[in-house]
């Protein structure tokens, strides 16, 4: 599903035009996106959290000469799915 069918999807479903749907979506992202950068977690019970893990530096490979690179230590956006969202995934089977 990418972005226009989660529009179409959320409009059908709360009997609310296309143009608010994409407005509430991309308040969401945004609302997300600035938790996240302050280094706060977002929790949606149930559903999952999202959450900023740290990467440490490391040495890599060039794949194309195979010499050794640096790699810098970095923040990067996870998600973490809640027990509700992975029994739906799994239909039910644990």
């Amino acid at each position: 599903m990418n972005r226009k069918e989660l529009i179409d999807a959320l409009a059908t479903e709360t009997g609310s035009t296309k143009a608010d749907a994409d407005r509430n979506i991309a308040a969401l992202i945004d609302i997300i996106t600035a938790t996240l950068k302050k280094g706060d977690n977002v929790a949606l019970v149930g559903f999952g959290t999202f959450e900023v893990r740290k990467r440490a530096a490391r040495t890599g490979r060039n794949p194309a000469t195979g010499a050794e690179i640096k790699i810098k230590a970095a923040k990067v956006p996870a998600f973490k799915a809640g027990a509700t969202l992975k029994t739906a995934v799994n239909s039910g089977k644990k």
